[in-house]
């Protein structure tokens, strides 16, 4: 059987979740993109024109798995996106295709493989034009910008992209469509909105950050030649997961009990405020912990012990031994920001030696309190693991940065944050970041708008105690936490609506 040009892009990684094989997606940047691109070349010896022809090879077949035929239109601009794009048309033309090419910009400084590209082309029966020649198309490449577009688009390229979307047609861009910057997916004035886009290499970071993910379409990687032998040291600065969780998760040994799987201990709630209680400790159960204790006022007995009957219940008076006793503690979720909760918290951070989550309320007694963050810090320092599960607005409050701000910067405030207290960060947000003090973030790239709901960060905090109980590596515990989380908002939604999606929808979730 002949092998496909497009393949999904992974990697095996000893180590994020114990000692276990798993696959991750990396995701590049533009500069990342453009030295693996030279290092295939100039290092390895594969010459541009080869991967040129291989980048089109993967979009004819993409096309022809849609259709055998019909009319296209190719926007090419003068660079080697461009040329991709003269490349494409000849391989559709010598498919019985009618092709035309609609050529944008100076060809006075089209690069040398464009001009190749286009020397060739003029044998073959396609038609070149300065505007559309039909008002429909049955498909319509877009090959106008690369990756590394840093500013504007305007003049004779945003008239293009705006008649490119009048047009009628199914719509292709060619490694990430023309106007989204390929590093933070923002769009850059005008943008093409495509239907599918086939990326080359590695799948680009703009392509799963908000608003570019929305411009994309179905993403279909092909790789071209280009893999981690490009790499030469230098690894991508971040990485997704893609396969199914369950080969993800932690092995459950047939002979162990309920000590093996982890004993978690959950400081959460506040008097007659039992809810995020509820669904995190739901969370931590569905996920597999041994056992879990929540550490919460007495007021919340009756409605703990009938939502959760499995777990057990304490005052805050056993806050001390219930440190000795767990496998890993998470703090904050619904604890408000009383005395008594900052005494907590000073006392988790002061005495406790156990792996350590914290949230909401736990960051927002961190972000207003000096000592707190001198004691994380030496935490932290001490080797400790920690993790802290800010979503923007607490991660406002930590940085100083403003929301706005930290939308467009959210893995560069996450990984200083991390720097600063030796931690790892969970910087939540439609797109999560999971960000450490030095080596790749998770970025994920799974979970829907349904889970912008109330207690959904209460269950991530309960998953990822969980995690944390279960494995040695904190930061590959709080990566895969963020994923499963998603992915069971996503059956979640599947089965109520994205509107009618509650936290303890993605709770229940977790045990399919």
């Amino acid at each position: 059987m002949k092998k496909s040009h497009i393949e999904k892009s992974h990697i095996k990684e000893k180590g994020a979740i114990g000692e276990k094989d798993m696959k991750v997606d990396y995701l590049v940047t533009a500069d990342e993109m453009k030295e693996y691109d030279s290092n295939t070349i100039n290092r390895i010896g594969i010459p541009g024109m080869v991967l040129m022809e291989r980048a089109a090879l993967a979009a004819l077949e993409f096309i022809l798995s849609k259709r055998k035929g019909g009319t296209a239109l190719v926007l090419a601009g003068m660079g080697n996106n461009g040329g991709d794009g003269l490349a494409l048309a000849r391989l559709l033309s010598e498919a019985g295709w009618q092709v035309e090419v609609w050529l944008v910009g100076n060809p006075e400084k089209a690069t040398g493989q464009w001009n190749a590209q286009r020397h060739i082309l003029e044998s073959y029966p396609v038609k070149f034009s300065s505007n559309p020649g039909r008002n429909e198309y049955t498909i319509m490449v877009d090959a106008l910008f690369g990756v590394g577009l840093s500013r504007e688009v305007s003049g004779e390229y945003g008239q293009a992209i705006e008649k490119f979307q009048e047009t009628e047609g199914f719509k292709l861009a060619l490694d990430i469509p023309s106007g989204i910057d390929s590093d933070t997916g923002k769009v850059w004035g005008a943008a093409v909105r495509a239907d599918a886009t086939v990326t080359f290499g590695f799948r680009k970071r703009g392509l799963g950050l908000f608003p570019g993910c929305e411009y994309a379409g179905e993403v279909i990687l092909s790789r071209i030649g280009i893999t981690e032998q490009s790499f030469f040291g230098r690894e991508p600065g971040t990485f997704t997961y893609t396969e199914e969780p369950e080969r993800l998760l932690p092995d459950r040994a047939g002979d162990g009990n309920k000590g093996s799987f982890g004993k978690i201990l959950l400081a959460a709630g506040s008097v007659n405020m039992a809810g995020a209680a509820v669904l995190a400790a739901k969370a931590s159960c569905r996920m597999g912990a041994g056992m879990v204790k929540v550490i919460t006022p007495e007021e919340n007995r009756a409605v703990l012990q009938t939502a959760v009957p499995e777990v057990l219940f304490g005052t805050l008076w056993e806050l001390a031994e219930g440190l000795e006793w767990a496998d890993a503690v998470v703090i904050g979720p619904g604890i408000g920001k009383s005395q008594s909760s900052c005494s907590n918290l000073y006392q988790v951070l002061k005495y406790g030696k156990k792996p350590l989550v914290i949230d909401a309320d736990g960051l927002n007694l961190i972000a207003e309190d000096k000592e707190l963050q001198r004691l994380l810090t030496e935490q932290g320092e001490t080797g400790r693991k920690i993790v802290l599960t800010p979503h923007v607005g607490e991660l406002s409050r930590l940085t100083g940065m403003s929301v706005q701000k930290l939308k467009s910067s959210l893995l560069t405030a996450g990984t200083e944050l991390a720097k600063r207290f030796h931690v790892i960060v969970t910087a939540k947000d439609a797109r999560t970041f999971v960000c450490r003090e030095s080596g790749p973030a998770y970025l994920n790239l799974c979970g829907n708008s349904g889970m912008a709901t109330a207690g959904s960060g209460d269950v991530l905090a309960g998953i990822t105690g969980t995690l944390l109980a279960q494995t040695k590596d904190a930061f590959g515990a709080a990566s895969l936490a963020v994923y499963v989380h998603g992915r069971a908002g996503d059956k979640a939604a599947a089965q109520r609506g994205l509107r009618g999606c509650m936290a303890g929808d993605i709770a229940d979730a977790l045990g399919k």
